[in-house]
């Protein structure tokens, strides 16, 4: 499905909680990712019905019948673990990465499993990123939850509205 150019929230590791500096961030936002690690499907209900946006959402490493609550196995079942997004012919590439046992050559392996992207967002680290030295653009928003959040949760909002998209990195306190 193609999707007209706007903000666009990009998220990960909430692991069953999404931090309310991060929910409030991505207000505005036409459409938010969610690199996986959710936690639950509620995460995904309140991010679309706060923002009022598209959810797109990949299933990372701890999204498995074992840790969703049984209620919520159908949602479960619907995630991916890629997606490809296209903003005016440019792809946004997305997995979660815990399937990239090589984590000193992270973003050069991204680069290879998804040459034809603009942008590459994964998660899993809860390491906040920004790699934009070569294309395709390598990002992970860090983690938006109360779980390993390093110097606290964030997330990223990319511009995609003119033809040089920029990203803006969004931290917060830990709570």
């Amino acid at each position: 499905m193609k999707r007209a150019p706007g903000r666009i929230g990009v998220i990960s590791d909430t692991h069953g909680v999404i931090n309310l500096d991060v929910l409030n961030a991505l207000r505005g936002c036409q459409l938010i990712l969610h690199a996986g690690d959710i936690g639950h499907a509620a995460i995904i209900d309140r991010l679309a019905d706060d923002s009022g946006a598209e959810v797109i959402a990949i299933r990372g490493n701890n999204d498995s019948a074992g840790k969703w609550p049984l209620d919520d196995h159908d949602v479960l079942e619907g995630l991916d673990e890629t997606a490809a997004i296209e903003i005016e012919g440019e792809i946004i590439a997305m997995e979660h990465g815990h399937r990239i046992w090589d984590t000193c050559h992270y973003h050069e392996r991204l680069r290879q499993r998804h040459p034809g992207a603009r942008l590459i967002v994964y998660g899993h680290t809860h390491i906040r990123v920004i790699d934009t030295e070569i294309y395709p653009w390598v990002v992970n928003p860090g983690a938006a939850g109360r779980e390993r959040t390093k110097d606290g949760p964030s997330c990223l909002i990319i511009d995609t509205a003119s033809p040089d998209w920029s990203i803006e990195e969004l931290k917060f306190p830990k709570t």
